[in-house]
C-alpha cells in the first residue's frame, strides 16, 4: 500500500537528488508547475520564451541544476498534455495562456508555506483552492473536480489531531493525484520518472 504522501515524497526526492536537509523542501524551493492541453511546442516556446534548438533529453532529477546553470525548464509531453517545470502557475498567467480553448492546471508552493491549485479552461478560472484548505474555493464552477476527488484528503489536520492526520505533504499528493486523474496519466511514471526534455530560454 502506497504512503498517502507518496507523490509529494517522490517529487521531493526526485528534485533534491542530494537528499533533503533540514532547511530545504518544496516550499522553501518555491516549486511551481503547469500542465497544459491544446498547445504545441512552437506556441509553448513563444509563451515561455524557450529556444527549441537547445532541446536536450533530461529527467526531472536534472532540472534543478540545469535551471540554476542556464535557466532551462523541463518540458514533458504526455498524451495531449504538456507540463513545464518550473513555470509560473498563478491564476492570471493561466487565464492568459488558456485563451482560445486551452486547458491548464497550476500547482505551486511558496516560502510562506502557502500552496495553490488552479484549473483554468478557455481563458476562465474554473476552480481554484488551496490544497491545505479546500473548503474555500473560487472560480466559475468551484466544485467542477469533485467527482475526481474520491479518497483524496486535502484539509490539513489541526495541531491537536494525532491519529490519521492529514499533513501538507498529503494535501500536495492529493492535488497531484487529482491532476493525474483528470489528465488520464500516471503522475509518477509518466511525469516524474520518465525522460523528457530540457529547453533553455531564448537569449
Amino acid at each position: 500500500m502506497q504512503s498517502p504522501t507518496y507523490l509529494h515524497d517522490l517529487l521531493a526526492s526526485t528534485l533534491f537528488t542530494e537528499g533533503l536537509d533540514g532547511e530545504m523542501d518544496l516550499w522553501a524551493l518555491g516549486f511551481s508547475a503547469v500542465w497544459i492541453k491544446g498547445v504545441d511546442l512552437d506556441a509553448l516556446a513563444s509563451i515561455y520564451q524557450l529556444d527549441l534548438s537547445t532541446r536536450t533529453p533530461c529527467h526531472l532529477s536534472d532540472i534543478l541544476d540545469q535551471n540554476i546553470d542556464d535557466g532551462s525548464r523541463l518540458v514533458a509531453e504526455v498524451g495531449d498534455w504538456v507540463s513545464i517545470v518550473p513555470a509560473s502557475a498563478d491564476r492570471e498567467r493561466l487565464v492568459s495562456i488558456t485563451a482560445g480553448g486551452r486547458e491548464a492546471f497550476g500547482l505551486s508552493m511558496d516560502i510562506s508555506n502557502r500552496t495553490y491549485f488552479h484549473y483554468v479552461r478557455g481563458g476562465r478560472l474554473v476552480t481554484s483552492f488551496s490544497p491545505t484548505w479546500p473548503e474555500s474555493r473560487f472560480g466559475d464552477d468551484p466544485h467542477a473536480l469533485d467527482h475526481l476527488m474520491d479518497g483524496l484528503r486535502f484539509q490539513i489536520s489541526a495541531d491537536d489531531v494525532f491519529d490519521d492526520r492529514v499533513d501538507r505533504e498529503e494535501s500536495v499528493s492529493s492535488a497531484l493525484t487529482l491532476i493525474g486523474r483528470f489528465t488520464g496519466t500516471d503522475i509518477a511514471t509518466d511525469w516524474f520518472e520518465a525522460q523528457h526534455s530540457c529547453i533553455r530560454p531564448t537569449s
